[in-house]
Formats: C-alpha cells, structure tokens, sequence
C-alpha cells in the first residue's frame, strides 16, 4: 500500500483496495475482417448463455460476389462443432482436412456464416478451389438479408452430404423480449454493442469512423 507503506497480501484494511482499470476489450480476428457492407446480429441464446450469431447484409450485395478464402486450421478432425454452420474439408497434398475453427482468432468472418436449411433461404454457395474454401452468391441480397451457405452440387459429393438441405427446427432458446424494441438486436463489429435498430448501428459506427 503506497499510503501506509506496507506491502500486504490481499486488500490494505486500512484504505481499502485498489481501483482497478481495465484494458480495452479487443475485437476477435474472426469481427476485424468482416466487410464493412457486413454487419453480425444476435439471432438466438442456447444452454449456457452461447450466442448464435448470424451475418446480414448493410447493402444490396450484387449476384456472382465472392468472399473468400475461408481461413482456419487444417485438422484431421474437428475440435468444435456446430451444428448451424457449415462443416468444411478441403483436399492438400493428397490427404482430406478439416477447416477448423475453435475459437474467433483462428478464422475470419465467414465462419459466423449459417447453413440453410433449404434452396429459398440460401444466399451463397460454398466450394473449393485451389485447395481453399469460397462462398459465391446465387442471387442478389438485399439490405437486413441473412448470408446462409450450402455446398456446390460437386462440393457436397467431396463431402458426402446431398445437394439440398433442410434442416427441422432445433431446440433453442430465443432472446427474450425487451418492451418497444425488437428481440434481434444489431451488433458493432468493432467494438461488440449492441443496437435496437440498423440506423442507431449505422450512427455508432460513424463515430468509429470518426475517431480514425
């Protein structure tokens, strides 16, 4: 204690702790390299708290858009799973590896994209090339859309799942309700806050812009 001139194991009894000021929370790899037209919303609260996350677009994005390469570790088997998203392999050097993302520092963005559950919902085709991953939009995305992948017709045969997928509902838990505002709230990339609406998002973001 620098008032007493004690040094003390645990709190000084005499002036009480110290205040603590904590570090900056820094955005995760996966937030840093989303698009600036890309924004993440919190979709849905599964056991424990996990937040399912989900990629909408800001602006019309144009049909025949590429996005890739997807980034994550080569693995012979996947050390986290997810049901909502996407499992990928690709083939190197002969041998098939997993795209392994277990945690938000070892992918980019694309790894908060979900699958679709059938052909109206999906925005974007996942295929490989070159020995890495691409995700393709099959139609114009209008502005609020949510991006949902599934294979190419020859990428599902590499991974032995069906051209077409539809996937029944799952047990989850939605947010719940908060009074006047709606239950999917809009999320900074850059700093994890939430917004009730796209326009207060949109307003939060021109002062990062500004601060730059």
């Amino acid at each position: 204690c620098e008032d007493c001139g004690k040094s003390l194991i645990g709190e000084c009894k005499l002036h009480g702790p110290l205040i603590r000021a904590k570090d900056r929370v820094i955005p995760s790899r996966a937030r840093l390299t989303l698009p600036h037209y890309l924004t993440l919303r919190v979709l849905e609260l599964r056991a424990g708290n996990q937040q399912i996350l989900g990629v909408f677009a800001k602006k019309v994005i144009q049909k025949r858009t590429q996005f890739g390469p997807y980034v994550g570790q080569l693995s012979t088997k996947l050390t986290c799973y997810d049901d909502s998203r996407l499992v990928l392999q690709v083939l190197k050097d002969g041998g098939k590896y997993f795209l392994d993302t277990p945690n938000e520092d070892c992918g980019n963005w694309m790894m908060f994209v979900r699958l679709a559950r059938n052909q109206e919902e999906q925005t974007l085709v996942a295929y490989q090339h070159c020995g890495e991953v691409y995700f393709t939009t099959v139609k114009p995305i209008e502005p609020h859309t949510e991006l949902k992948v599934w294979y190419a017709a020859d990428y599902a045969k590499f991974m032995e799942a069906s051209a077409v997928f539809i996937k029944e509902e799952s047990d989850v838990c939605p947010l719940p309700p908060v009074a006047k505002e709606p239950t999917d709230p809009w999320i900074c990339s850059s700093c994890g806050g939430t917004f009730a609406t796209f326009a207060l998002l949109e307003s939060h973001q021109c002062i990062h812009k500004d601060r730059v």
